[in-house]
């Protein structure tokens, strides 16, 4: 296996393309809430200077009527910018006004739409995109004001292009920061994983390197180490019981062959070989007797004989033992006190 697909394999760069991705899903969201919001502001900033407008020329026309309306359009539509005017009359002809060509019926309805126009000095070309609102007038005069949305779908542009190389931006790094934190974690486990190793060929001594920091593998290192620590003491109480049931069992064990060995070649009647066999017998009960004994010793050092101890008073004990040794410290002219 590569080195990368190791690390890709691992629950921390697992971790952390979940992270990558719900932070991604999160601010695919919340970018597309930002564009929605600023277009609905943009327009609503529209609609309000278009309402403002269209009050006032309606004020013009209820003042001057159409003569007056005509030359304060006209003014108005010569000036460069976003701005839109049209006024037609009752049959539908443009008096005045900066727009060449509509979608077909927008005229015919009051309100707000939005269309596709031209200006008046564009006769071919690309369409553009408006947002207009149509108002009748008394005579039977239409009067249209707009906006072109041009810089509405430019910023809401620049909106979404910021946020989606923002989005990769992040993408990108948290993915170089998670093979980063990723090779790091690795390159602990891997440590560990050596360590273990030579534990398991034998080397009881070995220990985990505990790198400082505190964090989980610190920790993971630490209960190891002291699991360790244990295993090797009861290998090491282990030995020492094969050794003591080797030392102590060798005499017993040649006595008892040494026995029997003379058995068979002195003994010549019934009586001579019952007693063999009951000195062996009873020489058996000894050996096993010292087994358990030295069974008890070794699980009493082990731990494991706690449940099967009980409280006592030592200090009863240790009067008993000077009261019986008393005596003969006295005939030896020795004080003996407890």
């Amino acid at each position: 296996m590569t080195a990368l697909g190791k690390l890709i394999r691992t629950t921390t760069f697992k971790l952390t393309l979940v992270y990558l991705t719900v932070f991604a899903l999160f601010a695919v969201f919340l970018l597309g809430y930002f564009a929605w919001n600023t277009q609905r502001l943009i327009t609503q900033q529209i609609t309000e200077t278009v309402d403002a407008e269209i009050t006032g020329l309606s004020e013009q026309y209820r003042q001057g009527g159409i003569r007056r309306l005509v030359i304060v359009v006209e003014a108005r539509a010569r000036r460069p910018g976003s701005s839109l005017y049209l006024v037609t009359a009752f049959t539908g002809e443009a008096l005045v006004g900066n727009v060449g060509s509509l979608a077909p019926g927008v005229l015919d309805r009051t309100g707000w739409t939005e269309t596709l126009y031209r200006r008046q000095d564009e006769s071919e070309g690309a369409e553009h995109q408006a947002l207009v609102r149509v108002f009748q007038l008394p005579g039977g005069f239409r009067l249209l004001v707009g906006r072109d949305l041009e810089e509405r779908e430019r910023l809401q542009k620049i909106v979404l292009d910021a946020g989606r190389w923002s989005i990769a931006l992040v993408v990108v790094l948290g993915l170089a920061g998670g093979l980063f934190v990723t090779r790091r974690v690795l390159r602990r486990v891997d440590a560990m994983t050596e360590t273990t190793r030579t534990i398991m060929a034998g080397d009881l001594g070995g220990r985990l390197a505990i790198a400082g920091t505190g964090d989980e593998l610190d920790r993971l290192a630490s209960n190891l180490n002291a699991m360790l620590e244990r295993i090797e003491g009861l290998m090491h109480g282990l030995k020492q019981v094969t050794d003591n049931i080797a030392h102590d069992l060798k005499t017993p064990l040649t006595r008892l062959r040494n026995r029997c060995e003379a058995t068979l070649r002195n003994a010549r009647s019934e009586a001579d070989y019952r007693a063999a066999l009951e000195a062996t017998i009873e020489e058996s009960d000894g050996l096993i007797r010292t087994f358990n004994a030295l069974l008890m010793i070794a699980r009493a050092e082990s731990g494991q004989a706690r449940e099967d101890m009980t409280e006592f008073d030592a200090a009863e004990i240790v009067r008993d033992v000077g009261e019986l040794y008393e005596p003969l410290a006295d005939e030896k002219g020795l004080a003996l006190k407890i």
